[in-house]
């Protein structure tokens, strides 16, 4: 029978990676307090300089909570060849850093486009068809890209690499992620399936029934939820992808309309071993982040015996 096992994250806490969006930023002491005070056993770094760099402080942060460290998020434009380098370079450094506080289970680099970075696929979120996407020989080199972080960071650090699925990058749309799979290497990638960024960036397809399609790939799991109704209007208006977080497209679990029973089944069916991470993504400032975190907690107890109990 699997342990269930989850985990929350500092953009839960308004701490995202994108520079411009205004806000007083949620320290990371509190921020971690209020996550362990709210339920759960586990984490992600946030930003590099967010949380402590040196190990030994990050251990002893992490320690006093009796928190895991769970990954750590690094955008890198793979579109762009000449962004390789330095994003392997930077992915190592991080990576060497979950290395050197991991427990069990070990932590994933969490590798995603530059996201936010791009006008179109910004403005056209939600609402993505094939003619904003890549073209063939750009997809070789996002792919070679992808690659090279992946396999130097486990060789070098023995960590494995998934790739975050995410609205406002190129790697989107279930033809997207498909895509990518396709074109990397499945012993060094794998991807952490977000289920909120999946309903909306697939104009709210079915996300329990999308991971049989990437089942092999699956090494992690985001659990967010996605407001049809928010969903809508912005597809409506047009809205780019930080006004639908503002208008709080990505909502407290089961407020939306990713089926989490379900999810739980089929993940227990699989015997899905590691952690899931809780995701509500805000901007700063946005709601009550504590309040939201014990809700969303709250919520996965209420329908954890759909993980824990045989079926």
């Amino acid at each position: 029978m699997p342990k269930f096992l989850v985990g929350n994250a500092p953009c839960s806490w308004g701490t995202l990676e994108f520079e411009g969006t205004g806000g007083e930023q949620i320290g990371f002491a509190r921020m971690l307090d209020e996550l362990a005070e709210t339920g759960y056993t586990g984490t992600e770094l946030g930003d590099w300089g967010y949380m402590p760099t040196d190990p030994a402080a990050l251990s002893a942060e992490l320690g006093s909570r009796s928190l895991a460290m769970l990954g750590a998020f690094v955008p890198v434009a793979m579109k762009d060849p000449t962004a390789h380098a330095a994003g392997a370079a930077n992915a190592l450094k991080t990576a060497r850093l979950l290395a050197a506080v991991a427990t069990s289970p070990a932590p994933y680099l969490v590798l995603a486009d530059n996201n936010g970075t791009v006008p179109n696929r910004t403005q056209r979120a939600g609402r993505i068809t094939p003619e904003d996407g890549l073209a063939a020989d750009e997809w070789k080199t996002f792919a070679a890209g992808a690659n090279l972080v992946a396999r130097t960071v486990l060789e070098e650090t023995g960590l494995r690499t998934v790739f975050h699925h995410h609205c406002a990058g190129y790697v989107e749309t279930h033809d997207e992620i498909a895509r990518l799979l396709e074109l990397t290497d499945p012993k060094a990638l794998g991807v952490v399936f977000d289920t909120g960024h999946y309903t909306y960036g697939s104009g709210g397809a079915d996300a329990v029934a999308a991971l049989d399609a990437f089942r092999e790939r699956i090494w992690y799991v985001h659990l967010k939820d996605c407001q049809p109704d928010v969903a809508a209007q912005a597809r409506a208006n047009n809205w780019d992808y930080f006004e639908a977080l503002r208008h709080g497209v990505f909502c407290e679990l089961g407020q939306g309309t990713v089926d989490f029973p379900r999810l739980l089944r089929r993940l227990a069916a699989w015997d899905y071993q590691g952690y899931m991470l809780v995701e509500q993504d805000v901007l700063p400032g946005m709601g009550s982040p504590k309040e939201s975190a014990r809700r969303n907690r709250e919520y996965l107890a209420s329908i954890e015996t759909n993980f824990t109990q045989p079926a």
